[in-house]
C-alpha cells in the first residue's frame, strides 16, 4: 500500500471523525476501519461520474452498513460530487444533505436509503439482477450498452438480519456474477464481539450459496483489497471478498473496541488519533495533492465520453432498443399507456365478470403486461395463488431473461429486491403473496415509500374471505396498518373494473410505491356510468344513489362492496334509500380536494362504515358506526364467517336503521 493511498484512507478518517465530533452523533468506527477498502474500489475499479450521478452504465455503490454514512458522504466529497464541505460540517443536522444514515434523492450519488441492516445488500442484490436482465434483453453482439457492476459494504450486522440469508441465496442461484460485497469483518458489533453471538463460518456460508468467496484479505492494505476485486471481476458468480479490519482503525485508544461503534471520539482520542496518523491538518480541511489524488471528474467524464461513443454507434445499428432503453430508465410509460388502460377497463365494463379481484388483477396483468414491457413480475412461492403471473410471461433463471421471478419463499427478500430494481431503473417490478405476510416484507415496504419508488406489491387472500386456512392466513390489521404507511398508495378494489384502475394507477405512480389488494373469493360486477368510471381513479365516490333522499351513506371497499349493495337494496325495499361510496383507495381519496370528499360524503347524512378487518381506521371519516372484525378470525367456509363476524345484510341493517334514527 503507498503512502498516497494511505494518506487517502487517512482523509476519510480524519472526516469522519470530525463530522461526528461536530455533530455529537454519529458512528466514526466503520469508516475509519474500511477507508483504505474504499480507497481500493472508489479509486481504481468503481467506474462513475461525479458530474452526472445518473449516468445509465454507472457502477451502483450500496452502503449497506449505512451507519457508517460519514465514509460515503466523504467518498462522495472528495471524488468531486456536488457535496460540499459545509454539508460534511453539517452533517445530521436538519435539512442537510448529510442525514444520519444515507437517503436516496437527498444526496447526490447516494444509490440507495440504507440503515436498516440487511436491506443494503438485498437492494444490491435487485440492482445486479436489473443489470443482468437489462444486458440480456438489450446488449446485441459488439454492443454491450448494459454492462456495469453493483457493489457493496456490508458489516457483521448485515449478515446477522434474516434478509441477508434470503437474497444472497438467490443470488447464488442466479449467478449474479456483477455483484461484488465487500465484508468488513471486524467481528465488533454494538454489544461487543460478536464472537458470543455470530460464530459462523461466513466464508463457508456463502460458499453453500453459490458465490466465489475470497477469504483472508487485509482490509488495511488498499493494493491487497484491489487485487481482490480484480480477481472477483473474472468469476461466473457473485463474490464476497472477507476484508478483516479493525473498527476505528487508527485510533490509538479505541480501534478494535465497540467504544468507537456509534459515539464520538472525544477531543481528547481525536488529538491522538491525528497524531497516531500524522495527521497535522486541522479539522474539515483536506490538502491540496490529497483533493488532487481524490477527484474522479476528469476520470468519470473520460468513462461516460467512452460510453457515449459506444451507445451512439448502438443507436445507429439498432435505434428502436436504442429508444426504448432510454424510455425505460427515464422511468417514462409508452405513449399508448393511458389509451390501453381506457381500453382494458371498457373491457372490464362490457364482460360484467363477477370473479376474485385476485383474478380480475391478472386479467389486468394480462392486458398491460404487453403494452409495457418493462413490467417485471414475481411471486413468493406462490404464483398459482397470487395469480401475478400472465400467459407470454418467461421465467427468469441463472443468465437466462425473463420477465417474472419465481423468489420462493421470501417475502422481505423479494420485497427489498424490488426496491433495487426499481432504483436501477429499466424495470417496473411487482411482486406477490399473501396479504398476511405482508408482516414479513414491511420494512422493506416504509423503505419504498420513503425512497418514493415505483415497487408495486401485489398482497391477495386479503381478509377472512379466505376462510378454512384460519387465523394465521385471514388478515384483520394488515389493511389499514398499511394505509399508515406515508407515501404508499394502497388499493383494495371490489371488482374487474376497480381493479383494472388500481394497476393502471399503480404503474403511472412514478414516485412512490403502491400495495394492490385482491380478494380470494369472488366479488359480484358492479354496473358503473362512465362518470362513475372516470371518478374511480380518485380513490372513493358514489358508487350507488338511491332513486330517493338516502338516509345514510355506506362506504365500504373490496368484497365488502358487494355486501352494501345489497344492504342498499335490502333497505330499499322498506323505504330507506341509501348511498353507497366505494372507496378503492383511501390514500387517493384523502388527497382529493374539500368540494369533492363532500360530494361524496355529504355532511347530515350517518356513515356506516365495512371492511372485514379491524375497525379503528374508519372513524377518521366521521362514522356513526362500523362493521369490521376486531379479533382474530376463525378456521371457517367464508359464508360463515361473514356471518359470525356480523358481516351480513340483515345484521348491517339493523347498525343502519339505529344509525338513522340516532341522526333525528
Amino acid at each position: 500500500m503507498s503512502n498516497l493511498q494511505n494518506r487517502m484512507a487517512n482523509a476519510i478518517r480524519a472526516l469522519s471523525m470530525d463530522a461526528v465530533q461536530q455533530a455529537n452523533s454519529g458512528h466514526p468506527g466503520m469508516p475509519m476501519g474500511m477507508a483504505d477498502i474504499a480507497v481500493a474500489l472508489w479509486d481504481q475499479h468503481l467506474h462513475h461520474n461525479p458530474a452526472d450521478p445518473h449516468w445509465i452504465n454507472r457502477d451502483r455503490f450500496v452502503l449497506s452498513n449505512g451507519h457508517g454514512s460519514m465514509l460515503l458522504y466523504a467518498l462522495l466529497h472528495l471524488t468531486g460530487y456536488d457535496l460540499p464541505m459545509s454539508e460534511l460540517k453539517n452533517f445530521r443536522q436538519l435539512h442537510s444533505k448529510t442525514p444520519g444514515h444515507p437517503e436516496y434523492g437527498i444526496t447526490p450519488g447516494v444509490e440507495t436509503t440504507t440503515g436498516p441492516l440487511g436491506q443494503g445488500i438485498s437492494n444490491a442484490v435487485g440492482m445486479a439482477l436489473a443489470e443482468q436482465l437489462l444486458a440480456e434483453e438489450f446488449n446485441r453482439p459488439g454492443h454491450d450498452v448494459v454492462n456495469h457492476y453493483t457493489y457493496a459494504f456490508l458489516g457483521d450486522g448485515c449478515l446477522m438480519e434474516g434478509i441477508s440469508h434470503e437474497v444472497c441465496s438467490l443470488a447464488g442461484t442466479l449467478k449474479l456474477n456483477k455483484l461484488i460485497a465487500l465484508w468488513d469483518d471486524n467481528g465488533i458489533s454494538i454489544d461487543g464481539k460478536v464472537v458470543s453471538w455470530f460464530n459462523e463460518d461466513t466464508p463457508k456460508r456463502f460458499e453453500a450459496y453459490g458465490w466465489n468467496v475470497i477469504r483472508g484479505v487485509d482490509g488495511h492494505n488498499a493494493g491487497a483489497v484491489a487485487n481482490a476485486i480484480a480477481r472477483a471481476k473474472q468469476s461466473d458468480k457473485p463474490t464476497l471478498i472477507c476484508c478483516k479490519t479493525a473498527i476505528g482503525q487508527g485510533s490509538p485508544n479505541m480501534a478494535g473496541s465497540d467504544k468507537v461503534h456509534g459515539s464520538p471520539l472525544g477531543a481528547e482520542e481525536i488529538a491522538a488519533t491525528r497524531k497516531a496518523l500524522n495527521w497535522t491538518h486541522p479539522p474539515f480541511e483536506i490538502p491540496d495533492d490529497l483533493y488532487l489524488a481524490w477527484d474522479f471528474r476528469g476520470r468519470g467524464q473520460t468513462l461516460q465520453n467512452a460510453w457515449n461513443e459506444r451507445f451512439a454507434a448502438y443507436q445507429k445499428a439498432h435505434p428502436r432498443s436504442a429508444a426504448e432503453l432510454i424510455r425505460r430508465m427515464r422511468g417514462d410509460l409508452p405513449a399508448d399507456f393511458t389509451e390501453k388502460v381506457h381500453a382494458l377497463v371498457a373491457q372490464c365494463q362490457a364482460k360484467a365478470e363477477t370473479i376474485a379481484t385476485r383474478k380480475s388483477s391478472q386479467n389486468a396483468i394480462e392486458a398491460l403486461a404487453s403494452a409495457v414491457p418493462e413490467m417485471m413480475g414475481g411471486s413468493a412461492d406462490l404464483t398459482g395463488s397470487n395469480l401475478t403471473n400472465w400467459s407470454a410471461c418467461k421465467p427468469v433463471r441463472a443468465k437466462q431473461w425473463g420477465n417474472h421471478i419465481n423468489y420462493g419463499v421470501r417475502e422481505f427478500g423479494m420485497s427489498a429486491i424490488m426496491n433495487g430494481m426499481a432504483l436501477h431503473g429499466g424495470y417496473i417490478p411487482f411482486g406477490g403473496t399473501f396479504l398476511t405476510f405482508s408482516d414479513y416484507s414491511r420494512n422493506a415496504l416504509r423503505m419504498a415509500a420513503l425512497m418514493k419508488l415505483r415497487s408495486i406489491f401485489v398482497f391477495t387472500h386479503d381478509s377472512i374471505g379466505l376462510g378454512e386456512d384460519g387465523p394465521t392466513h385471514q388478515s384483520v390489521e394488515q389493511v389499514s396498518s398499511l394505509r399508515l404507511i406515508p407515501n404508499l398508495a394502497v388499493w383494495r378494489p371490489c371488482d374487474t373494473t376497480e381493479s383494472a384502475v388500481a394497476w393502471g394507477a399503480a404503474l403511472e405512480r412514478k414516485h412512490g410505491p403502491s400495495a394492490l389488494i385482491f380478494s380470494r373469493q369472488n366479488c359480484p360486477f358492479i354496473a358503473r356510468t362512465q362518470k362513475q368510471i372516470e371518478s374511480i381513479a380518485r380513490g372513493g365516490y358514489v358508487v350507488h344513489e338511491p332513486s330517493k333522499a338516502a338516509k345514510a351513506v355506506i362506504i365500504a371497499t373490496g368484497s365488502e362492496v358487494g355486501l352494501a349493495m345489497q344492504t342498499a337494496a335490502h333497505l330499499a325495499k322498506e323505504g330507506i334509500g341509501i348511498r353507497v361510496v366505494s372507496m378503492p383507495s383511501t390514500t387517493y381519496f384523502d388527497q382529493q380536494d374539500i368540494q369533492y370528499k363532500a360530494s361524496v360524503l355529504p355532511a347530515g347524512l350517518p356513515r356506516v362504515a365495512i371492511e372485514a378487518g379491524v375497525t379503528d381506521y374508519w372513524w377518521k371519516y366521521g362514522c356513526a358506526a362500523v362493521h369490521g372484525v376486531d379479533t382474530f378470525g376463525e378456521s371457517a367456509p367464508a359464508n360463515q364467517l361473514y356471518a359470525h363476524f356480523g358481516l351480513t345484510v340483515d345484521q348491517i341493517s339493523v347498525t343502519i336503521k339505529q344509525c338513522i334514527a340516532q341522526a333525528k
